[in-house]
Order: C-alpha cells, then sequence, then structure tokens
C-alpha cells in the first residue's frame, strides 16, 4: 500500500470515530487540530498535527502554536510535544492518529503537570495602575443595549435609508386636549366651590 493510500484509509476511519466530536476538527485531508480536554478546563490544550506526504513512514508535524494554547507556557508546550514525539516514535509506519490523541487524552495530568499559566503583559506592567481609571471611564460610557424586539420595532419605523418619518415622535395634540378637558370637567364637577357669603 503507498503512503497516500495509508493516509486515506487512516482519514476515513477518523471520520467514522471523531463525527460530531468537537474535541476533533479536520483542517484539511491532511491537517487537523484535537482539543485534549474541555474549553473550562485550564489545562486543556489544542494540538495541531500535519502530514507530510510520507506519512506514516515519516513523522507528522506536532505544534501547539494555536489561540487556544496562548497561556501555555513555552517550556510547557516543548515538553508536550517531545512526550508526543516519543509516542510518534513508538508508532512509526502505522496508522497512529487516533492511538496519540487517545494517549494524550489518558496523560493529560502529565503532559500538563508542570504548567503555570502564563500571564499576559497587562498584568505584568507597574503602569497599569495609571491606565485603569481610563479604562473603568470607557465602561460608563457603553451605549444601552436594545433587546430584540425594540430593534425588530426601531427597524420597522426606519425608512429605506434608516432615517425615521416625519413626526414619528410628536404628540398628538387632539388626544392629549381631549383629556385635559375630560380632567378638567370631571374636577369642576366633584369640587365644591364655597362663595364668600354677604354679610
Amino acid at each position: 500500500m503507498s503512503a497516500n493510500e495509508d493516509q486515506e484509509m487512516e482519514l476515513e476511519a477518523l471520520r467514522s470515530i471523531y463525527e460530531g466530536d468537537e474535541c476533533f476538527k479536520e483542517l484539511s485531508p491532511t491537517s487537523f487540530q484535537f482539543r485534549i480536554g474541555d474549553h473550562e478546563d485550564p489545562k486543556a490544550f489544542l494540538l495541531d498535527v500535519s502530514w507530510p506526504e510520507t506519512y506514516p513512514e515519516t513523522a507528522p508535524q506536532l505544534t501547539l502554536q494555536a489561540f487556544f494554547n496562548n497561556r501555555i507556557s513555552p517550556t510547557t508546550k516543548q515538553d508536550i510535544i517531545s512526550k508526543l514525539e516519543e509516542q510518534v516514535e513508538a508508532n512509526l509506519g502505522t496508522a497512529m492518529m487516533y492511538t496519540l490523541f487517545e494517549w494524550a487524552k489518558e496523560n493529560q495530568a502529565d503532559l500538563m503537570e508542570h504548567h503555570q499559566p502564563v500571564k499576559d503583559a497587562a498584568t505584568l506592567n507597574p503602569s497599569n495602575e495609571t491606565s485603569s481609571p481610563v479604562c473603568s471611564n470607557k465602561k460608563k460610557e457603553k451605549k444601552e443595549q436594545l433587546t430584540k424586539a425594540q430593534k425588530r420595532k426601531m427597524i420597522s419605523r426606519t425608512d429605506n435609508k434608516g432615517e425615521l418619518p416625519r413626526g414619528w415622535n410628536w404628540v398628538d395634540v387632539i388626544k392629549v386636549k381631549e383629556e385635559f378637558v375630560a380632567k378638567s370637567h370631571h374636577l369642576m364637577s366633584h369640587s365644591t366651590l364655597s362663595l364668600p357669603s354677604q354679610i
């Protein structure tokens, strides 16, 4: 069997095994991403795998360069890659992706045992204290969020240019006058006017 036939068979097997699995993503017929751990798990990582033309006779390329892994220190990444490469060497010449992914899932705790989350540059910056009030002011300037119903109502009022028609918020003068007259008649009929008595 040629390398391409081996790759096609393994690709077909991976598609059937990991169909509907959120942890597995096929980027192309020769490159994949596999998430080890849940999204919320601080020790989760995303493994990128690419097959060279001669895979499985030669080792696949393994990286942890995805944005998802930015909180993992470079030394921890290197430790993970070196341990995974040991597994690759042990399985060289055979279809190994399933074996590699499952081994990584089973050994996630060992792979991430020296993991110390990397702090981003903002938390390490001592001048951050002076810029924090500016950030809090920006939060206060946030616009009021509209509900979907409010947005739909707003859109239905606008013309094709996105402008509201003239007089959309005018007060109905006749209704207001009628209500005022009704209230004043009501008040006059219920109040007793006391006229000064003539002496």
